[in-house]
């Protein structure tokens, strides 16, 4: 019998990972859900998947003290919460914009614009029946500003770390979401009630799975 790992000169078998708690157990769980219940979300789990996707770490003193990882601290990442018709108990319905610098929701508008966010990514029905979506979107200049064109990169680097995130916090919750990146840029940004220079990236929905 050999031992866990054996190398020879052309390769090296690993031992298996190991799944059974903390970070390995919620990586082994983590998977895309397109079916949700419409169970209202709280605000404590909201205020969790927000922190995840891009907030400050708790007494950060830095700007480098974030949840991601970020190309010269540039954060060009902008954060916003579509809110359905009581999806979020003891919350209103509306399309808000995440803080990070005060933890904070800000009110953009009273719609509930979840069937809208569904047209403008090609009618994913379960936009609708999500209580609640994330949406990611960025501001490109403030990373090519300083890195020219290769800023385009890092930036959708940074997307990815907040999405995978945000799907490690919603497991951990006992949620689940999707990553939506088929959609018509000019309308998520209609829907949200956004403009320039802020470009949508990525739509993920909320809630528990069915």
């Amino acid at each position: 019998m050999g031992s866990p790992m054996e190398s020879n000169a052309e390769n090296i078998v690993l031992s298996p990972p190991q799944t059974e708690k903390g970070l390995n157990l919620l990586l082994q769980s983590r998977q895309s859900k397109r079916q949700f219940l419409t169970a209202p979300l709280t605000l404590n789990q909201v205020s969790s998947l927000l922190w995840a996707c891009g907030g400050k770490k708790v007494d950060a003193v830095t700007a480098a003290s974030r949840t991601i990882p970020s190309a010269g601290g540039t954060f060009p990442l902008e954060i916003y919460l579509v809110v359905g018709k009581g999806g979020i108990k003891g919350m209103s319905q509306g399309i808000f914009h995440y803080s990070v610098e005060k933890h904070a929701l800000e009110l953009l508008s009273g719609n509930d614009a979840r069937s809208i966010l569904s047209k403008a990514c090609r009618d994913k029905g379960f936009l609708t029946q999500a209580p609640a979506s994330i949406v990611i979107g960025a501001i490109y200049n403030r990373t090519t500003n300083r890195y020219g064109d290769r800023g385009v990169r890092y930036v959708h680097m940074e997307v990815g770390h907040a999405c995978q995130n945000v799907y490690l916090m919603a497991v951990d919750l006992g949620l689940a979401t999707v990553e939506v990146g088929a959609f018509d840029d000019t309308e998520v940004k209609k829907a949200l009630g956004i403009a320039d220079p802020v470009e949508p990236l990525i739509v993920l929905p909320l809630g528990y799975p069915a």
